[in-house]
């Protein structure tokens, strides 16, 4: 069995713990911790063997001569949407954006085969179509396209694509990104997602090497998106400067995930990501 095999596996049972209490109006697979009469009805579905006999509604059956059973709100699906950042500076470390892709397509898978509604979209400038689909008949083929899924165009300015694909009827809204933007971009998306009533999921993915540099003397750095070019003298009070930096940076990203009401997930490209998904999301209670 090989590792994508294995992941699968181990997917299959799994399910995105979401708090949101709204609720679309297609069957999808999970259950409400409400029970009996209580439950919100929303219409009706042909009767299929295992279900309770006690749901059969007798007088559709006398107008019909069909079985019908009342269908409640506690079947409800969930709309989900996952946003990859698929731009250069996602793509450029080869490990951070197999990381990256690994985590989308298991959490895709999740949703789909727990009969859930999911939107996918690859965010960048390159104008990838999004994928929306549904049911767990397309959650293996939609985990293997993403995983295979790559961009070689340059492509640049996440959030301002991001701002351009937001679906605003979802219940969840998972963003998979390095989150090296301007604060203040960031907040203000977070914001907007925040007012639409939506749950948020930022889960920040950055490799080893832009954590802690490991490079001295003059170099040359190009931004992968810009192609601004920068001149500088790498010494270990600027790594040191730098490295201090982009852990403020971080901390202010989960300040902010925090203030409207949403989960922030850090994942490096040195660990395994059977290890991010059932110990860091399960740990938060994201994934049971």
């Amino acid at each position: 069995m090989n590792s994508q095999q294995a992941l699968i596996g181990k997917l299959q049972k799994k399910r995105l713990m979401v708090k949101t209490k709204k609720r679309g109006f297609h069957k999808g697979s999970r259950q409400s911790n409400r029970f009996g009469s209580s439950l919100e009805f929303s219409d009706f579905r042909t009767y299929q063997p295992g279900d309770d006999v006690r749901q059969i509604d007798w007088n559709v059956y006398g107008r019909t001569q069909k079985h019908y059973i009342k269908r409640f709100l506690d079947e409800q699906e969930l709309s989900i949407a996952i946003y990859l950042d698929a731009t250069s500076s996602m793509r450029k470390i080869e490990s951070k954006w197999k990381l990256a892709k690994q985590i989308a397509a298991a959490l895709s898978y999740i949703i789909l085969n727990s009969e859930d509604r999911l939107f996918f979209s690859a965010v960048s400038s390159a104008g990838v179509q999004p994928v929306k689909r549904k049911g767990s008949i397309y959650s293996r083929k939609t985990f293997l396209e993403i995983l295979q899924m790559d961009e070689a165009e340059r492509a640049g300015d996440f959030i301002k694509h991001l701002n351009r694909t937001i679906i605003k009827k979802q219940q969840l809204s998972i963003i998979i990104t390095d989150g090296l933007e301007q604060i203040d971009e960031i907040e203000n998306l977070l914001k907007k997602l925040a007012a639409f009533k939506q749950e948020i999921w930022f889960i920040q993915v950055l490799s080893s090497e832009e954590l802690s540099p490991h490079f001295s003397g003059d170099m040359k750095l190009v931004d992968s998106e810009t192609e601004a070019i920068v001149n500088v003298s790498m010494s270990p009070k600027i790594i040191a400067e730098y490295e201090k930096r982009i852990h403020e940076h971080n901390r202010k990203l989960e300040m902010i995930c925090r203030r409207f009401g949403g989960h922030y997930l850090f994942a490096c490209d040195n660990r395994d990501v059977q290890s991010i998904l059932f110990h860091d999301f399960s740990g938060k209670g994201l994934i049971n």
